[in-house]
């Protein structure tokens, strides 16, 4: 609310709508380069797969996030955070008149804890493949992939790091809802403490 203030660590005070505001806008960026960079990641490479005495056998192969599942959840997942960012911004920027509290504080507080750890699965979960696919698995005799798709491997890198940088907005943004709704909560209660004192 335009006239809601918090308190931030540093002791200095900003008000509350203005910094949702900003950090949605910053995760929304980040959510959304995630997606778009892994989305769009492919690689097409020939590579020899097997030698019949001094012939090597060639075969054209695709690096891309279809081939598994935890790339496409975390395109997904990325796009739905994004598409909520791009929703809250929306109705806070054309409703700032609109008189956010009580149930509607609390619905936007969980629906941004939902989010936060929904960006944080699909981030936690591509981190694994992506790792498996640099390092390759030795015991379960999975072969490393970066070392022949350098491309593929590289923006799937810079995308993660982008999730990453939307998980920590997206942890900023529901610290920031919580403290709205905690400040509400707060003020609720000194109003309703002052009307049962007064006579």
């Amino acid at each position: 609310m335009p006239g809601e203030k918090i308190l931030l660590a540093g002791g200095g005070i900003t008000k509350s709508w203005k910094l949702l505001l900003a950090l949605r806008i910053l995760a929304f960026i980040a959510t959304l380069a995630a997606a778009i960079v892994m989305g769009l990641n492919k690689e097409t490479k020939t590579l020899v797969v097997a030698t019949i005495g001094t012939i090597p056998i060639k075969a054209t192969l695709t690096a891309k996030f279809q081939d598994t599942p935890a790339f496409v959840f975390f395109v997904i997942a990325n796009v739905m955070v994004s598409f909520h960012n791009l929703l809250m911004i929306g109705l806070q920027i054309f409703s700032r008149k609109l008189e956010y509290k009580g149930f509607r504080l609390l619905s936007v507080a969980i629906l941004d804890m939902l989010n936060a750890t929904l960006v944080s699965a699909a981030a936690n979960a591509a981190v694994f493949i992506a790792e498996l696919g640099k390092n390759g698995n030795k015991h379960a005799k999975w072969n490393k992939v970066c070392d022949r798709f350098t491309t593929y491997c590289d923006h799937g890198r810079g995308a993660l790091i982008a999730a990453f940088s939307g998980v920590i907005l997206m942890l900023l943004v529901s610290s920031v809802s919580i403290s709205r709704l905690s400040i509400y909560s707060n003020k609720s209660s000194t109003s309703t403490a002052a009307a049962v004192a007064s006579p």
